[in-house]
């Protein structure tokens, strides 16, 4: 239950920034309110644990554990506690699959069937595109959530050949593409993928691809009940009764969807990893490239609010967008929450299917995630303008006679269209390249550049830019 601070680095230019963060006034004074709240919570919902850790770029800042990991041992819960993560496993099959589209080894638009010769199901949507690898990780595939079986109730997991068996006396729900239906069972698929290509079974895959390289070492695939870290699981509470304990299961053939068991302090790794750039290799299990390219949205719900990327589930709240991913499971439920622009990350894995790690989260992102935005800002100095810009502004026209001015604002040359509703939001900074020559830094001409053309004399005459030129009025 005590506080702890983990570094994912060791430089110690990094201790000394992550020291400087958590000592900083308003975040220090964020977690104490946080971490007070957190107490009240537990307690007050009776939860059995919860462990908790705060992401910021490459480092785990905070991490505590509330409750217990075993309620009749009194094992308190810790950033060290192993928790059934249950579906956050589908951002590891997600990453596996990646991998192996950098290698060579498989296109996102592969049909399913080139890799697995085993995928056919009944199809009653024959106009409809066929299943690719795509499709499933973007959960537009139509395929069912679960197949036809009580596996759950019985807590009895079909080994592969009962899977496939299944599988192809379903049938898909809905036509491809036409609109996001979450599915367990596409990601089963993708895991027999990962096998298929890569010619190792998905969790000796998952193992030595992903969790070596990123010293996951606390992280099982496929966990044992003896697990020494693992905590209980337990059931909802209910009034006047104890909770009940939930049976341990493996979800064989199924596993890739969810079975997997981590720590706050592992999954603090695989979120550091989130925010990294440069090319593939070490710790560096997939080019920034790659990792951007899982982040953004394939697939918008009709809201626009929301929708999926290549594993991740895509939010945008006010004005900033989310990646994250919730699990459940019996005995557990888990959530992750990952700001890419902020590199800003929360993890909350709870043991008890009334866990409510979302509401921990919501709140890790209204009290902490602001105060360690303000301390990491760098406060950038005003532009100072070059006195000899003076000589560009001024007013100019269009072929068509429509007027653009010129203009020197907070140090920066800028073009401002004084016919639009809104000129500020409108306006078009410039930044400089060489002697008379700037490239446009906002709205549809972002990156290209503009040329000042000058008579001999010295003096502007006009404005040539791709496609369009504006000519000098007057100063």
């Amino acid at each position: 239950m005590i506080i702890i601070f983990v570094l994912i680095a060791s430089v110690p230019t990094e201790l000394e920034a992550i020291e400087s963060l958590v000592a900083n006034t308003e975040v220090s004074a964020a977690i104490a309110v946080f971490d007070a709240w957190c107490q009240h919570t537990v307690y007050n919902r009776e939860q059995p644990g919860v462990s908790i850790g705060i992401v910021y770029d490459q480092d785990l800042v905070w991490a505590k554990g509330y409750g217990y990991a075993n309620l009749e041992k009194k094992i308190p819960a810790t950033p060290k506690t192993a928790y059934r993560i249950a579906s956050i496993t589908k951002l590891f099959t997600a990453t596996a699959i990646l991998q192996l589209r950098d290698a060579g080894k498989l296109q996102l638009d592969d049909p399913v069937a080139k890799h697995l010769n085993w995928f056919h199901l009944s199809d009653t949507f024959d106009d409809s595109p066929v299943i690719t690898i795509r499709h499933l990780l973007t959960h537009t595939s139509g395929l069912p959530r679960e197949l036809n079986a009580l596996y759950w109730d019985e807590m009895k997991f079909p080994e592969l050949e009962e899977f496939v068996k299944m599988f192809q006396e379903s049938s898909t729900i809905l036509p491809r593409e036409t609109e996001l239906k979450y599915s367990n069972v596409a990601f089963n698929v993708l895991g027999e993928v990962v096998a298929s290509v890569s010619g190792k079974p998905y969790p000796d895959y998952v193992r030595e691809q992903i969790l070596n390289p990123l010293g996951m070492t606390g992280t099982e695939v496929m966990p044992r009940k003896e697990m020494p870290s693992l905590a209980i699981g337990y059931g909802f509470r209910k009034p006047g009764q104890l909770r009940r304990v939930e049976s341990f299961f493996d979800k064989k053939a199924m596993a890739a969807s969810g079975n997997m068991a981590s720590t706050v302090e592992d999954l603090a790794r695989f979120i550091s990893l989130q925010f990294r750039e440069g090319a593939a290799g070490g710790a560096q299990i997939l080019k920034g490239s790659t990792l951007r390219e899982m982040h953004r949205v394939y697939w918008l719900r009709p809201n626009w609010k929301s929708g999926w990327g290549l594993g991740w589930s895509v939010v945008r709240v006010d004005d900033q967008v989310r990646i994250t991913h919730g699990g459940s499971v019996p005995g557990y439920k888990t959530f992750v929450s990952v700001t890419p622009a902020e590199k800003f990350g929360v993890i909350v894995l709870t043991n008890a299917e009334d866990g409510n790690p979302g509401s921990y989260a919501k709140n890790v992102l209204a009290i902490i995630a602001p105060a360690v935005k303000k301390a990491t800002e760098v406060t950038k100095e005003a532009p100072v303008a070059d006195s000899s810009w003076t000589r560009y502004t001024g007013d100019y026209e269009w072929v068509d006679g429509s007027p653009m001015k010129v203009m020197l604002l907070n140090g920066e040359l800028t073009l401002v269209d004084p016919t639009e509703d809104n000129p500020w939001d409108g306006r078009i900074r410039l930044e400089p390249v060489s002697e008379g020559v700037f490239k446009m830094k906002d709205q549809a001409q972002k990156g290209e550049l503009i040329r000042f053309e000058m008579d001999e004399s010295g003096e502007v005459t006009r404005i040539i830019m791709p496609g369009y030129s504006l000519l000098r009025k007057s100063r």
